[in-house]
């Protein structure tokens, strides 16, 4: 199993997320922070039934105290990467930690899979254009994987955590008419492609080294 040390994360994240910075960013960083602290601040209760509190978003076990290195696994590199992908457009870090945990073993298994995938094939852009119909979403993968999030209102929820669903779902079609039979037509839906971010993220992650002295969380 291959684990990275918080550098590592962070410098793979602003790879991807902010490919013309040098280092990662100070605002990256800083949201970074907030969504580990968020998801260790609200603890969890493993034997619950409900994902947004039985499990955590972007770590394997409890704290072990202060001072001890915090290694992450490259789902939580990529649950991380997802969680900024929502703060990114609008989303409070509270209810991104919450949507994290709620996916998080439907997004595990995906993540998996799609990792798995040749990218050759997952990304043949001649594929693409040779399938294409018009009105087609513009997408940038043979095999897209959504994660679909549908709120009472069209914009982003605000911190009073309006309700939310959520949910992985692989294809356009399988996204929309799932977002369409949650929301009744009234929602507002979000949609997030996953499997590009995933292989993006991955391997940058592979072109890390660890730093001699990590910072614990």
């Amino acid at each position: 199993m291959v684990v990275y040390k918080r550098n590592q994360v962070e410098e793979a994240l602003s790879r991807v997320l902010e490919p013309r910075s040098q280092e990662p960013s100070s605002e990256l960083r800083t949201r970074l922070k907030r969504l580990l602290e968020t998801d260790r601040a609200l603890g969890r209760v493993p034997r619950s039934n409900d994902p947004a509190r039985g499990n955590y978003a972007f770590f394997s076990s409890d704290a072990q105290g202060s001072g001890v290195e915090v290694w992450f696994l490259e789902y939580e590199a990529f649950a991380l990467l997802n969680g900024l992908r929502l703060m990114e457009h609008g989303w409070p870090q509270s209810l991104a930690v919450s949507i994290m945990r709620r996916v998080r073993a439907d997004l595990e298994k995906d993540h998996a899979r799609i990792l798995k995938q040749d990218p050759k094939a997952l990304f043949d852009q001649e594929a693409i254009r040779r399938n294409a119909k018009a009105g087609d979403w513009a997408l940038d993968t043979t095999d897209p994987v959504f994660l679909t999030i549908v709120s009472k209102s069209g914009g982003a929820p605000d911190e009073r955590g309006e309700p939310l669903a959520c949910s992985i779902k692989r294809g356009v079609n399988n996204a929309m008419r799932w977002a369409w039979q949650v929301g009744k037509g009234v929602g507002g839906f979000a949609f997030f492609e996953l499997a590009t971010v995933a292989h993006a993220l991955s391997s940058q992650l592979a072109r890390t080294e660890p730093s001699h002295r990590g910072r614990g969380t």
